[in-house]
């Protein structure tokens, strides 16, 4: 919206609005204004600045459904005096992620009488609290915790019990072996479950998946249509995860039409998830499927599953072959208008007809992704990272040109090697060092234009040519775009050391550099950027185009640009920051990395920055500017920095930023660790989930989960 919330509330002249008050604003246009403002600051300050606001505020469309989930200004006492203004207004409340709010706030959610939504993810809640507390929500539906350890379900009330049975959507995050309130909700239609179990405590013994004394009570999916399970590493998640789904295996739900299960690594098949497998197969219809890549590979479990009106897949990490895709999945290419989401993420063969005497490296078969384009017009999310998908010679076949027709696009991930123009087809740009023509014995006076004529001219339509450009041209309104080598890992690996070696970029990569970044400028309604792994840039000059064209991003994250001994972007990067007004998240890794004050000054003109991660390897930081940065960039909440500095310093440092912006800023979470230090997987337990999983560890997250999984 055009004006600021201080213009509303201040009631400025209409000489200084340009003749117009903002206060004659229909009531419509004003509720829309409004829906902007945090609840907490409608509530507590708008409404108290004049009687039309006091009444707007209190409109059932702003009071309905309140959002703390991003608040990171809200605390104890402001979340008290919302639930004592409008807690009966409330129908769905999302606390998601508020790890700084004591576990005491959550008894002031008991005002909400009339909730049917919450969500308490990442809140800090007591077998006891929320007991206390559920037993007050007679019309509670849905809702979100998490089990952490010293949960114990022989503490719920039968009045608790009583309102979880009436529950029917359930969002559970496991610490600890648990089946937590599963047992409890009887009529459970769609079941969320998120594993994050340690193999190892804090005094290093091994754990076990076995639940607790107390916990063998059998969950109730006879009505489940929704069953999403995400394990984190560790064998103790995948022992656990077995209990949940051995009833299942016993008796399939009629109505069941989404089974997801995203499991990293090796997670072997057991007799009792084919026979679950096997029942699917025979008595239900999907609409989205994922599951562990060695339940796939090599089985016949596609040709057998039936599907309906499907809105999402993920094979990630499988080795199904192009041709099994579009015959088993696609049903050789029929109809699929109802896909909107597709990852396929690390499956290298997707491409090819076959995969028994193919190589990853070797070229796709164009008329497996022509078929996939037509048959699934609709698609909105599309990963096709982790993979070398090389595009064949032959004109008007490349990826990027058959991708071009998904104009429904919002977000896609690809590998570096497959935006790469065929060297047989369009020759590499010149680059800046070679725009002045070489010549034999002959000066050359530098402004004097030689043969050939218009040289700079020619480079730029070579790079407006190409096919990466057009295919950025042609997707206007993607908000979310990955570019990822497909040999690249992070430094910082989950529950593990950090990784001091990396694999070198794929060849065909190796042309990939400014031209191709400066092409993403294209994309007016960008939010989210990552580009990892490009060997071939230089100046990082396509980094500033991006910071002026696309002004609603939100999200970047950059990693192991150009060569690894040093930062060339450095200068571009700083450039590049001074137009990000909206920028919110900011993540680099990057070998070397200098964070010094010309750095953190320029970053400064983020006024909207909330997170902070730097991941670098041998990287030095200057304590004073990263203090001086704090102070200027009020919104900052999260500050991870993992270098190469010694572990007093990072301490030091650390310290002085707690004890300097604390008191201001509750939600302050700050991390400031050497990253090759072999207490690293200690330091990283203790970051929020919400932190930990949305910026400090590099992932893919295109079409990661179904869209809408959760509100």
């Amino acid at each position: 919206f055009l004006f600021s919330l201080q213009e509303i509330i201040s009631g400025d002249s209409e000489e200084e609005n340009g003749g117009v008050n903002l206060m004659d604003f229909s009531d419509e246009i004003l509720l829309h204004i409004l829906s902007y403002v945090p609840s907490t600051d409608l509530v507590l300050n708008v409404r108290r600045t004049c009687r039309k606001l006091a009444t707007l505020c209190l409109d059932k469309s702003l009071t309905h459904t309140v959002l703390l989930q991003k608040d990171y200004k809200v605390n104890k006492d402001k979340v008290k005096q919302l639930m004592r203004d409008i807690g009966k207004e409330i129908y769905q409340l999302n606390m998601a992620g508020c790890y700084w709010l004591p576990s005491s706030t959550i008894d002031h959610v008991t005002r909400c009488k009339n909730l049917v939504k919450l969500n308490l993810s990442g809140c800090h809640v007591t077998s006891l609290r929320l007991s206390k507390m559920l037993s007050t929500l007679q019309h509670l539906r849905s809702l979100a915790i998490d089990v952490n350890p010293g949960f114990d379900a022989s503490q719920l009330s039968s009045e608790c019990k009583a309102t979880l049975s009436r529950v029917s959507e359930l969002k559970q995050t496991l610490f600890t072996p648990s089946y937590g309130v599963v047992p409890c909700c009887t009529s459970l239609e769609k079941l969320l479950l998120y594993f994050e179990i340690l193999d190892r405590s804090r005094e290093g013994f091994m754990l076990s998946g076995q639940l607790m004394v107390g916990e063998s009570n059998v969950p109730h999916y006879q009505n489940l249509r929704v069953f999403y399970a995400r394990l984190a590493p560790g064998y103790v998640n995948q022992e656990v995860v077995r209990l949940y789904l051995a009833v299942l295996s016993d008796r399939t739900p009629e109505n069941l039409h989404a089974f997801l299960i995203s499991a990293p690594g090796s997670f072997a098949e057991t007799g009792a998830t084919k026979n679950l497998l096997d029942s699917m197969a025979r008595n239900v219809r999907l609409d989205a499927l994922q599951l562990p890549k060695a339940w796939i590979n090599g089985s016949g479990l596609l040709q057998h599953l039936k599907f309906n009106n499907p809105f999402y897949f993920s094979f990630s990490r499988c080795t199904l072959s192009g041709g099994h895709l579009i015959q088993r999945v696609i049903n050789g290419g029929k109809d699929l208008k109802s896909l909107t989401s597709l990852n396929l993420s690390g499956c290298v063969h997707c491409l090819a007809p076959e995969s028994l005497f193919r190589k990853a490296e070797d070229d796709i078969d164009s008329s497996i992704l022509e078929s996939l384009v037509v048959s699934c017009c609709n698609l909105r999310h599309l990963n096709l990272s982790a993979a070398h998908h090389h595009s064949s010679e032959s004109i008007g076949n490349h990826l990027c040109q058959l991708l071009s027709r998904l104009k429904h696009l919002l977000s896609l991930a690809l590998p570096v090697c497959s935006i790469t123009n065929v060297a047989a087809n369009v020759e590499k740009p010149p680059t800046a060092s070679n725009l002045v023509p070489q010549t034999f014995g002959r000066k050359v006076r530098i402004g004097i234009q030689t043969c050939p004529r218009n040289l700079a001219d020619q480079a730029n339509q070579k790079i407006e040519s190409s096919v990466f450009w057009a295919l950025m041209g042609s997707l206007r309104f993607l908000e979310t775009l990955e570019i990822i080598g497909s040999s690249f890992s992070s430094a910082m690996p989950r529950n593990e050391p950090a990784i001091r070696n990396s694999l070198p970029p794929c060849v065909r990569a190796q042309s990939v550099g400014d031209s191709e970044v400066a092409a993403i400028s294209q994309l007016t309604y960008l939010q989210s950027l990552t580009l990892a792994q490009l060997p071939n840039i230089l100046t990082g000059s396509g980094l500033v185009s991006i910071g002026l064209q696309c002004q609603q991003l939100r999200t970047l994250s950059l990693a192991n640009l150009g060569m690894m001994g040093k930062v060339g972007y450095m200068s571009a990067l700083m450039d590049m920051l001074k137009h990000c007004k909206c920028l919110r998240d900011l993540r680099l890794e990057q070998p070397y990395f200098c964070a010094g004050a010309q750095f953190f000054q320029a970053l400064s003109h983020c006024s909207a920055l909330q997170r902070l991660c730097i991941v670098s390897r041998s990287g030095t930081l200057q304590s004073d500017a990263v203090m001086s940065f704090m102070a200027n960039c009020l919104e900052v909440i999260m500050c991870h920095m993992f270098m190469g500095e010694s572990l007093t310093a990072c301490r030091n440092l650390q310290q002085s930023i707690v004890r300097s912006f604390q008191a201001d800023r509750p939600a302050l979470n700050v991390v400031i660790f050497p990253l090759l230090h072999e207490d690293l997987t200690e330091v990283i337990r203790d970051v929020p989930m919400r932190h930990l999983d949305e910026i400090t560890l590099f992932k893919s997250r295109v079409a990661e989960e179904p869209p809408n999984l959760w509100w």
